[in-house]
């Protein structure tokens, strides 16, 4: 039998007795890793040898799982303090036992949070305890940390899940490929295996010189897998988002753009909602530690706090709420990307209005949501906008219903809503085509006079913000915007849902 020189190097290396690894037959060949691995799957599908893979799994310490390991972790550094300070028979200042912990900055709160999870004690009103029961000596997270800093095997799979968790230890999966000859391999070489000297393509050199008459060409397996080769393509949800803003300025409308991070007072007080509305607390936007907003027009701002005081109009009545100009000046990441259109209405971003003007953007928004299939922290809100003369209810419905069309949504239903910044509101709905329940995709209305006049708007607006990742779901029947778009997201998904246009 003649084969390549490679493969009859990895056959003449390769045992029927035991697995020899890829590494160990590229050690005994001289050969790389990637031509013994080229050349055992030829062999194998010669029949010869038979390769098998394993899975791998290996850690390694991070820098601060090397800290920890040397200094010891910060739980246990707590409760060995508060032995000391005698928490094992009475409460102690926590202040006190941390300060003899030397823990400092991000480690007094991991010492807290593993202190109770681990039955060290308890932590509460200020006050430590200790368990004078428990061993930090067997802590299962040090004893591994210090079994892999050693380099030994054998620790705890718990353990070591604990520390991937706290980032202390990085877990890395592979596989290890292994050869051992058949029968046919021992029985080929039993008979006698010769080099032929084979090459793999056809050159002009050869042609010319006629070397092609003597040498004996490489046979191809065209019934071999090929490697599967993926190229990139833009994101379902960036090609409707751009089809969205083709749509838009097919309809009249140009774009805004703005900051993700913006004052209080672009984001809610320009809206009409009132300091302690349960929407601005922490629960629901991102505060960000930051200096206050400083690039407010003072005449806007005094015209907003008489909005929120004394209402708009003769008959305005306002909130019987505080407000106070430190809280417009906080800055936060938007919630919603209506803060670009109060921006582009007060003339604060490109000068004053003049009616009739058509805006929109297609912006992520920020929020502080419980994830599910309809949820996230962060989406793309399309925002929208039309300034103009006699403007009614019926115009704003209109509008979607041209809108949506064009996505091939044509079932919308409206229901009646609140908004403090809209009067008359109303939400929209569609139905799922897969699962075929409502949907809901939009909040909108016409601005209320509380919205519009201190802004120096005196035409009717209708507004709106609808959501993007909904809209993506109504198109393609998805029932789980997880799968779309975030760390979970299906990858075979995108890459076999075919763009609909």
């Amino acid at each position: 039998m003649r084969l390549p020189e490679s493969q009859v190097a990895v056959l003449e290396a390769a045992s029927a007795t035991e697995e020899r690894t890829i590494e160990q037959l590229s050690d005994d060949t001289g050969l790389k890793p990637e031509t013994v691995t080229g050349a055992a799957f030829d062999l194998e599908d010669e029949g010869l040898v038979s390769v098998s893979a394993a899975e791998t799994v290996s850690y390694a310490v991070t820098d601060e799982g090397e800290t920890y390991a040397d200094a010891g972790l910060p739980e246990v550094r707590l409760y060995r303090a508060a032995v000391d300070a005698g928490a094992d028979d009475a409460p102690v200042s926590m202040g006190e036992v941390i300060g003899a912990a030397d823990l400092g900055g991000p480690a007094v709160d991991i010492a807290l949070a593993n202190y109770a999870r681990k039955g060290y004690g308890e932590v509460k009103s200020g006050q430590i305890t200790a368990d004078p029961d428990a061993d930090p000596d067997a802590d299962p997270e040090a004893a591994a940390l210090a079994a892999l800093v050693d380099g030994e095997d054998g620790a705890d799979e718990d353990a070591l899940d604990e520390l991937v968790r706290r980032g202390l230890v990085e877990r890395s999966e592979g596989a290890v490929r292994s050869v051992t000859l058949t029968d046919a391999g021992v029985t080929a070489l039993m008979e006698g295996v010769e080099v032929a000297a084979t090459v793999d393509r056809l050159t002009p050199e050869m042609l010319a010189s006629g070397e092609w008459q003597d040498v004996e060409f490489a046979a191809y397996n065209v019934e071999a897998d090929a490697p599967e080769t993926r190229g990139g393509k833009v994101h379902i949800l960036r090609q409707t988002a751009e089809r969205v803003k083709d749509t838009l300025v097919g309809m009249g409308f140009r774009e805004m753009d703005g900051p993700h991070a913006d004052s209080e007072f672009w984001i809610n007080d320009c809206l009409f909602m009132p300091q302690d509305h349960p929407a601005r607390t922490h629960w629901d936007q991102f505060a960000l530690d930051v200096p206050p907003m400083r690039d407010i027009p003072e005449d806007l701002l005094d015209r907003v706090r008489s909005a929120h005081l004394d209402g708009v109009g003769e008959d305005g009545d306002g909130y019987h709420s505080p407000w106070t100009e430190a809280v417009a000046r906080e800055v936060d990441l938007r919630g919603h990307t209506t803060s670009l259109s109060m921006r582009y209405l007060s003339g604060h971003e490109i000068g004053e209005l003049e009616p009739p003007e058509r805006f929109f953007s297609v912006e992520k928004v920020y929020r502080n949501d419980t994830l599910d299939p309809t949820h996230l922290l962060e989406f793309f809100q399309i925002e929208g906008w039309v300034m103009a003369e006699d403007l009614s209810v019926r115009d704003l419905m209109g509008t979607f219903e041209e809108f949506y069309e064009q996505f091939g949504i044509t079932d919308l239903q409206f229901k009646p809503h609140y908004n403090p910044y809209t009067e008359p509101s109303f939400e929209l709905f569609g139905t799922h085509p897969e699962t075929g329940e409502l949907i809901e995709i939009g909040n909108s209305g016409m601005f209320r006079e509380e919205v519009l006049r201190p802004l120096g708007v005196e035409c009717n607006v209708m507004a709106w913000g609808l959501a993007l990742e909904r809209l993506l779901m109504l198109m393609y029947g998805f029932d789980d915007i997880r799968d779309v778009h975030g760390t979970l997201c299906d990858l075979d998904l995108l890459r076999e849902t075919e763009v609909l246009h």
